[in-house]
């Protein structure tokens, strides 16, 4: 089972695509984020060894390493103006999708009886539909991104991440910082123009 989460968790938002990760993000409007100018990690969550391995942590902090450096902030070992905390969630669901096929008999139209007396209109017509149904199981992911204020330990800044994980490892490199991207997107600082 581990090695099966390793492999789909990827990241979590190792995605086909970034339109396909939903992002919500809050924060506190009494702080002013232009004051902060460095940033440390706090770490990842407890379980997180569980869910990605490390080469994929890597990868997600040096996402959000550009980005943060994006917003004029540098990284410090310990002691940053506020600290960033980082953890995954992972859910087993299953879908169903339904596709329809519709057959008409050869000959189209209808007849009947109508306004002006018996006729018709092209000849017999007669269809059906057959539906068929398929299930498939999937992995949804969700990163979180906290983001505390190092003077008064509280949190100033969220912004969680959802999607379908892709389990296709060759794509890390380049769908890791798009996906971190849109979950900053919402950082209230916004990325310094180059």
């Amino acid at each position: 089972m581990k090695n099966y989460l390793l492999s789909l968790i990827a990241l979590v938002f190792v995605m086909s695509s970034c339109s396909s990760i939903k992002v919500t993000a809050e924060y506190d409007g009494s702080v002013k984020f232009e004051e902060f100018k460095t940033y440390s990690y706090l770490g990842w969550s407890k379980n997180s060894d569980e869910l990605i391995n490390d080469f994929d942590k890597r990868r997600i902090e040096a996402a959000f390493a550009h980005e943060f450096e994006f917003r004029g902030m540098k990284y410090v070992a310990s002691g940053g103006d506020v600290e960033v905390s980082l953890f995954l969630v992972t859910q087993q669901k299953t879908a169903t999708t339904a596709y329809t096929d519709y057959y008409g008999s050869r000959y189209g139209g209808a007849y009947g009886y109508g306004g002006f007396g018996y006729g018709g209109y092209g000849g017999w017509g007669v269809g059906y539909a057959s539906t068929t149904y398929h299930q498939y199981d999937y992995t949804k992911g969700t990163l979180v991104c906290d983001v505390f204020s190092a003077t008064e330990k509280r949190l100033i800044w969220q912004s969680v991440g959802s999607g379908t994980v892709d389990d296709n490892s060759a794509s890390r490199d380049t769908s890791i910082p798009k996906a971190v991207k849109q979950i900053m997107a919402q950082y209230p600082i916004e990325p310094i123009k180059k």
